[in-house]
């Protein structure tokens, strides 16, 4: 494969980095025709990320149509690019043979990453294919926890006894056969095989021969436990700005490494399940997905919030007799909640995202939750002015627009603390904050602001 410089002109729409349509049309068009060599003339330029977005925007037919024409060119690394959801099917397409070439060049974190979420008839077609050495390790990886450092490790990893010197370690990697295709670092362990540091293969080539290893190793060295949840390991990269990491069994013995990529990998895939479940569309929802899966999905977050409208309806009938004898009240409380819910989501999203980036703690909740209410004061007095006064010359009533400016002020306060506080006992409570804040916090904002309103109304106005 070659790298994204390499690759035909850009779409003209000015997405610099989307596939070119017309690459995409001249693909398709060798599909229909057969054309092998003119297929793998223009899939050759595409880098494997591309391609893999290629598969996963294509219709079935044509996907399984262009994988069997393509055969034994398909690279090992698309796999790893797809979707969980289209990879599976790509599995299923592919002849043993080609899957066996796909698959046999890959770093075992990579093939953990494959095989992990597949049917087990599909497991096995992978792993039949590698040799043992390569099978024992990635069985091996699988027998750890989900999620965690030991599924996301490579097991290919460059170490060195702690009291060698640069040359030493130079003469090492010069005369190895089994060196990982992309590494950062040379561990350094002690004879009971614990890692004790880290030294870049900058500093190696930038000191002399005779120079200790352990004088130029890295400032900042953290040994993952393979047992560590894959969230917090790629809160330590990006925490501590880490390039790579020894992984280490319970007795501190060192197991393999994980590097950079993989830890990005997941705390991009942590974002996007954060952004999906404040949506309410489910965690592993894609767009290769069928209707009837997409709509299974979503089906139980729109019940809840049908339950939650109910609850906001039944406030309103409470009223019902003050909002017979002012129909202006029908007209003005939609802005109250509308704005309450608004505004509650803006501090849910703050909250959420400061409490997976370990920014909000318990040392500084109340600090943030006081300023998140001020705000919601200082904004709900602005747009109180606002409606105020459209309230007052709109319906010539000068009482109903203290009414709505009013209730305006307290759910936007109401609105900036249940937008802090829900996520952050959520997350004591140990339930993930981005699954189930978004329905308390409207909830709240939608029922107070209709009670609020239509219950200052019903003092002020009758």
């Amino acid at each position: 494969m070659k790298t994204p410089t390499e690759q035909p002109e850009t779409d003209p729409t000015g997405d610099d980095y989307l596939l070119d349509r017309r690459a995409v049309a001249a693909i398709l068009s060798a599909v229909d025709a057969r054309d092998q060599d003119r297929l793998s003339e223009l899939m050759e330029p595409l880098h494997a990320a591309d391609i893999a977005d290629l598969l996963e925007q294509i219709n079935a037919a044509d996907r399984a149509r262009l994988i069997r024409l393509y055969g034994r060119a398909f690279d090992g690394e698309i796999l790893t690019e797809l979707e969980e959801g289209v990879r599976g099917k790509v599995i299923d397409i592919l002849t043993p043979q080609v899957l066996a070439d796909a698959v046999r060049d890959l770093e075992s974190d990579d093939v953990v990453d494959l095989v992990e979420d597949l049917q087990e008839p599909q497991q096995e077609a992978i792993l039949e294919v590698l040799e043992d050495a390569d099978r024992v390790a990635v069985e091996q990886a699988l027998a750890y926890p989900e999620q965690s450092a030991g599924r996301l490790m490579q097991r290919e990893v460059v170490m060195a006894p702690a009291h060698w010197n640069v040359g030493a370690a130079i003469d090492f990697m010069r005369e190895s056969e089994m060196l990982p295709e992309q590494f950062y670092h040379v561990i350094l362990v002690n004879p009971r095989l614990h890692p004790v540091g880290n030294v870049t293969l900058g500093k190696i080539m930038s000191s002399r021969r005779e120079v200790p290893l352990v004088d130029i190793t890295e400032d900042v060295f953290q040994v993952i436990p393979a047992t560590q949840d894959e969230e917090d390991v790629a809160y330590a990269f990006n925490q501590y700005h880490l390039i790579s990491a020894p992984v280490v069994d319970p007795e501190g013995r060192l197991v393999g490494m994980i590097t950079i990529d993989d830890a990005m990998v997941v705390l991009d895939e942590e974002h996007e399940e954060d952004i999906l479940r404040l949506a309410g569309v489910g965690e592993e929802s894609s767009l290769s997905d069928t209707v009837v899966a997409t709509s299974k999905r979503r089906l139980p977050w729109l019940g809840v919030n049908m339950v939650s409208a109910i609850c906001a309806s039944l406030v309103i009938s409470q009223f019902e007799d003050t909002i017979s004898a002012f129909i202006s009240l029908a007209i003005l409380m939609p802005i109250v909640a509308s704005m309450g819910g608004n505004a509650g989501t803006q501090s849910l999203t703050v909250a959420v995202r400061a409490l997976a980036t370990r920014d909000l703690t318990s040392a500084n909740a109340w600090r943030v939750i006081r300023r998140e209410v001020f705000v919601g004061l200082l904004n709900g007095l602005v747009f109180a002015t606002v409606l105020g006064l459209v309230g007052m010359f709109w319906f010539d009533s000068a009482l109903l627009g203290g009414v709505i400016g009013a209730a305006l002020i307290i759910n936007m306060i109401i609105a900036g603390f249940a937008g802090t506080v829900v996520p952050v006992v959520l997350e004591k409570l140990e339930i993930d904050p981005a699954l189930a804040s978004g329905t308390f916090v409207t909830t709240t904002t939608d029922v107070m602001g209709f009670f609020i309103f239509l219950g200052l109304a019903s003092v002020v106005l009758t």
